[in-house]
């Protein structure tokens, strides 16, 4: 019988959160709340008259509204399906047998699965109280290190650290080493931390950042996602890139959003007000809830057997959260921010199950 070749068949599966049965409403996938703007899903319903057509491999519409928003080079913006796909070839294409490739403790998940893809080394860097650390990163460092990965603001954790200290983390790091800075939620924090402070390290050549439309546009479903690169880099994650990555109508929709930074901004508004108002809920029953800047909140119980509790009672009730056992928190569960019914719903749950 046929066998994988031995890289493969050591590696575990990525692991996709539990959807629960056809009644149940997840608050494990961190989608968004809202729908996305109706100026993309009208462009993506009006996009579906040309599916005889390959996708343009350029993403020009998509490409041209993402540089208008944010004020950058077109040129050197990639466009994956999701930007799951651009971290898997930015691991692929600089990191290999022998070399090793650092997150920290707390870092995506998926990061992990591509470096096993790659035939790399995963190690991580200690965080301190679920937040990213420079100075812990900037130590695990080796020579080996080809690759450090930050996620900011940070998930599973929903916390946060400033632009200064990525600035500082990529002025100490060597200048071979390539710093990805994930900002799937960045959408969430840029009204405090300004985008266009990270955006600038690529112009250096040793910097890549990674956003995605999953999150506060709402088109999960459409897997888009998009990075911006130095130029060289650029060039290199092309070759790994499928050709024609976005369908049509996931391009046209996701060019429509984000020309609706309007809509875009209400959203993240009120999932923020809805986000705070259910974290506070939870601190008043007790529980540890870190600051979050995200559309998801981290909930901390008093041991594991708390956190499986609550999740018994959740699941009896038709509403899933996220474990976290494989993060290492298995005192925790993260909840993604729905509407406000069902938050609450949520909220009487756990008040059940602590009292």
């Amino acid at each position: 019988m046929i066998r994988p070749v031995p890289s493969v068949g050591a590696m575990a599966a990525y692991a996709l959160a539990d959807l629960g049965g056809a009644q149940t409403v997840s608050l494990a996938q961190n989608e968004s709340a809202f729908p996305a703007s109706p100026a993309a899903v009208a462009a993506g319903q009006a996009a579906m008259s040309d599916l005889t057509l390959y996708p343009d491999p350029e993403w020009p519409e998509l490409r041209t509204a993402i540089a208008a928003a944010h004020g950058l080079d077109p040129a050197r913006i990639l466009c994956g399906a999701g930007s799951m796909e651009l971290i898997g070839c930015l691991i692929r294409a600089f990191a290999g047998p022998g070399d090793q490739v650092l997150g920290t403790q707390y870092g995506y998940a998926f990061v992990a699965s591509a470096t096993a893809q790659a035939q790399a080394e995963y190690t991580v860097a200690s965080e301190v109280d679920l937040t990213v650390s420079v100075n812990a990163v900037l130590a695990a460092v080796t020579p080996k290190t080809r690759i450090v990965f930050v996620c900011n603001p940070g998930n599973p954790t929903g916390t946060l650290i400033a632009n200064s200290e990525i600035t500082r983390l990529r002025s100490s790091l060597p200048r071979d080493v390539l710093l990805v800075v994930d900002q799937a939620y960045a959408e969430f924090a840029d009204p405090t931390n300004d985008p266009a402070e990270i955006f600038a390290l690529a112009d250096q050549g040793d910097t890549v950042i990674t956003r995605t439309f999953s999150k506060a546009y709402g088109l999960a479903g459409a897997r888009a996602g998009w990075g911006y690169f130095p130029d060289r880099l650029a060039g290199e994650i092309r070759k790994l890139l499928n050709p024609n990555n976005i369908s049509i109508a996931a391009q046209a929709a996701a060019a429509a959003a984000m020309r609706d930074q309007v809509h875009m901004r209400d959203v993240v508004v009120q999932t923020a007000a809805i986000r705070d108002r259910f974290a506070q809920n939870c601190r008043d029953l007790g529980l540890t809830v870190p600051e979050s800047h995200t559309n998801f909140v981290l909930i901390r119980f008093a041991s594991a057997a708390q956190a499986q509790a609550a999740d018994v009672a959740l699941r009896a009730e038709h509403l899933l959260m996220r474990g976290m056992g494989g993060y290492g928190l298995s005192d925790c569960l993260r909840a993604t921010i729905c509407p406000p019914d069902v938050m609450d719903r949520a909220h009487n749950v756990l008040k059940g199950v602590l009292t």
